[in-house]
């Protein structure tokens, strides 16, 4: 923590999401920051819906020993009236020796404590769930990049894919990514680190079925249900390969690049989805969509047998990329 000094250290943290991991890693970097300014700081932590108006002021008024202290203060949302006042004054004149940091989950409840700490001048860290795809490709991309490493947006497409959506899990395998390779890390690098798992999940299924490719598709399939893939994220990927492709090909001709910013997926998934979108007729794209909107109803609505709707829906697929009916 090279270069930290007591003037570099936020009074006050307001570390804002209900994303655990990275509201944890806020508290663990906050520590260590204050810690590599003083050894001996003293870090105490609340739960903010226990803690009195009293004990509030007596940790926060100057210490006879001296000494810096960190205070960390959990589920802020849940403060009582009372306390949530006391540290809105507070936090205009803060103590230089203490350092707060406050967690709240960003919601509707204790909104005005969170609007407060923020008016009075709160250093805020962001730690919100990621809502969308994107959102996980540029943490994927960021990871990397933390760990010393680089990622293209494929690559880190190509992880999401391997590992899920489970920041825990991402964040685990960029560390371990940059660990074992030279820390340049592409979608072909991925794939070899990854093979196993790569190679068993629903995108597999999706694109052998999109190419009409039933023998590969059903392999896929059935090594996935095998291991233990869930259906839902196999027919996931088989509904947006589809939709996907359907996407693309009514944008016309013109290049992935070109294509890339009026349809906002990455110029690489376009090239894939033109590839795959050979042989395929609006009429058969048609009939393909209600095929994956039936598989995943069947899947998610709790089919007796989710592996025969999964294997149906990939026959029934290829048939209308066919032109044929079944």
């Amino acid at each position: 923590m090279g270069g930290v000094t007591p003037a570099s250290l936020a009074p006050i943290l307001l570390v804002l999401g209900d994303e655990e991991l990275l509201a944890t890693r806020a508290v663990t970097e906050a520590v260590a920051k204050v810690r590599s300014v003083d050894p001996e700081v003293d870090v105490r932590e609340y739960q903010a819906s226990a803690l009195t108006v009293g004990e509030i002021a007596e940790m926060l008024s100057p210490s006879l020993f001296g000494g810096r202290r960190l205070l960390i203060l959990r589920s802020g949302q849940d403060a009582r009236k009372d306390l949530v006042a006391a540290l809105l004054a507070y936090a205009k004149n803060p103590d230089p020796e203490v350092q707060l940091l406050v967690l709240h989950l960003g919601g509707a409840k204790g909104k005005a404590f969170a609007d407060g700490l923020r008016a009075a001048g709160a250093t805020v860290v962001p730690a919100a769930k990621l809502k969308g795809h994107r959102d996980r490709v540029a943490f994927v991309r960021d990871e990397i990049r933390r760990a010393g490493g680089k990622c293209t947006d494929d690559a880190a497409e190509a992880l999401i894919a391997a590992v899920g959506n489970d920041m825990r899990e991402l964040a685990a395998a960029c560390s371990q990514l940059v660990a074992d390779t030279d820390g340049r890390i592409s979608a072909e690098t991925v794939s070899r680190y990854y093979r196993g798992r790569v190679e068993v999940t629903g995108f597999t299924v999706a694109d052998a079925t999109m190419v009409g490719d039933v023998p590969a598709a059903l392999e896929a399939l059935r090594w996935a249900l095998h291991v233990g893939v869930d259906p839902v994220p196999i027919a996931d990927a088989l509904a947006d390969g589809v939709r996907t492709v359907a996407r693309v090909a009514s944008a016309g001709r013109g290049s992935p690049y070109q294509l890339a910013s009026s349809l906002g997926m990455p110029a690489w998934k376009i090239e894939r989805a033109q590839r795959q979108g050979r042989g395929w007729t609006p009429e058969g794209l048609v009939r393909a969509m209600q095929v994956a909107a039936e598989c995943n109803a069947a899947v998610k609505g709790g089919s007796d047998d989710r592996a025969y709707a999964l294997e149906r829906a990939v026959f029934s697929v290829v048939a209308a990329r066919q032109g044929s009916t079944r």
